[in-house]
């Protein structure tokens, strides 16, 4: 179906929008509404309440659905007197700041509902699906209009000018444009049940991470005291090299990576866009090469990052902004020691003790100094075993939720230019 050069192919046309059947229409939004405004946009503190009618604002608006979370409420004497923005069930508001353009349907529990300083659209029933339109305003070819007209200078916004002539194809029965919008909304409930399952797995990580890294509940088979260590009795620390020992100037494409503090992600080292030196630099820089089951920590800004090396970054070098944990491995066991260091514990104790003004820093001193409480090697290793099993499952999860996304994102192009027809 995709053309050929410049080539049309058979039954479709091409329109502001793009390439479109030929029995669909493009149309400017404000002909498909019955109304197209702005929500309050007065001063409202005064009337905020602890009960009262639900006013949301920009940043409850998501891409499809209303996050009410945290909401507002004021004062029902004060609504009355923008009784004519109250909302209905399958309007749509769309952000005007933040994310501007994202757009998100009003349900029907919120049907009397007020926004502040959001957009407000009435889908014209006989014309347009409300779930259709919201589809299309959401999609890449919806929002891209809006990144091509925001308005402002330091903080982008859109205004209801602006939205009233969003060009809008428009299959040409409300059956197709339902099936459409059903197709994508099956989508979205098989990405938010992956969503729920994501943040499940890691609220039990989290929860086992409390238990098991301070003894609080133990492996089975396991017994005996844990003992309070200084990282310094337990590992060499060393920070990365200084000055002008690596310059960008040095990098070239092929050659030895060189771990950043931007590389330092949740569940290890990110292998994307990473620097690299020549073999000569290398053999210089040899004092700063990893080995397997090494720790790289943050020096400075996010001080509680870090990751271990795995066996694919072994030889690898670590930059200045890092500093170096090597276990003894008499004393610990390197995944263990790097759950701990991702305990919430342990990152509150970073925090408290780093350094500087207008960014935290962190030296060998200060880290060797923090406090490890670890158990015996075996049961350490026991520890890490059962938490690796659940990172396994959380990494497996999200990347099923990224392949969902990208299914979907793949599903908006071929339904709204209607490569693929449903009726």
């Amino acid at each position: 179906m995709k053309p050929i050069g410049d080539a049309i192919p058979a039954g479709f046309r091409r329109t502001e929008v793009g390439l479109i059947p030929e029995d669909w229409d493009v149309k400017p939004i404000h002909t498909l509404a019955d109304k197209i405004m702005v929500g309050i946009a007065s001063a409202a503190t005064h009337a905020y309440r602890n009960r009262g009618v639900v006013m949301f604002r920009n940043q409850n608006i998501k891409p499809g659905y209303l996050d009410d979370s945290d909401v507002l409420y004021i004062d029902e004497d004060y609504e009355e007197t923008f009784r004519n923005k109250r909302l209905r069930a399958g309007d749509l508001l769309t952000a005007r700041t933040g994310y501007p353009g994202t757009t998100s349907i009003v349900p029907v529990k919120y049907e009397g509902a007020q926004s502040f300083t959001t957009l407000i659209t009435r889908p014209r029933r006989n014309a347009v699906d409300s779930e259709y339109l919201c589809c299309f305003i959401n999609s890449e070819a919806g929002q891209s209009f809006f990144d091509r007209n925001q308005t402002g200078g330091g903080q982008k916004n859109v205004n209801a000018g602006i939205l009233k002539h969003l060009p809008v194809p428009l299959p040409p029965t409300k059956a197709e444009q339902e099936a459409i919008a059903e197709a994508l909304g099956d989508a979205d409930a098989w990405i938010e049940s992956l969503e729920q399952l994501v943040a499940k797995k890691r609220h039990l990580k989290q929860a086992a991470m409390q238990q098991l890294l301070t003894g609080r509940t133990r492996l089975p088979g396991f017994r005996g005291e844990w003992h309070a260590k200084t990282l310094g009795e337990i590992a060499e620390v060393k920070t990365g090299p200084f000055g002008s020992t690596l310059h960008e100037r040095d990098y070239v494409e092929d050659g030895t990576p060189i771990i950043t503090v931007e590389h330092v992600g949740e569940f290890g080292v990110e292998h994307s866009n990473l620097p690299r030196v020549t073999r000569a630099d290398k053999q210089r820089l040899r004092a700063y090469s990893l080995d397997v089951g090494d720790i790289v920590f943050s020096r400075v800004g996010s001080v509680d990052r870090n990751a271990l090396i795995r066996p694919t970054e072994e030889g690898w070098l670590f930059s200045g902004r890092l500093l170096r944990v090597r276990a003894d491995r008499k004393q610990a066991f390197a995944p263990f020691l790097s759950y701990q260091f991702h305990g919430e514990a342990f990152k509150c104790s970073v925090r408290n003790v780093a350094v500087g003004q207008t960014m935290a820093c962190l030296n060998t001193a200060i880290l060797k100094g923090l406090p490890v409480l670890i158990p015996t090697i075996p049961e350490q290793n026991g520890i890490a075993e059962v938490l690796d099993d659940i990172d396994a499952e959380v990494i497996s999860l999200e990347a099923k939720l990224a392949k969902a996304r990208q299914i979907k994102q793949g599903m908006m192009q071929e339904l709204l230019t209607g490569r693929i027809r449903l009726v």
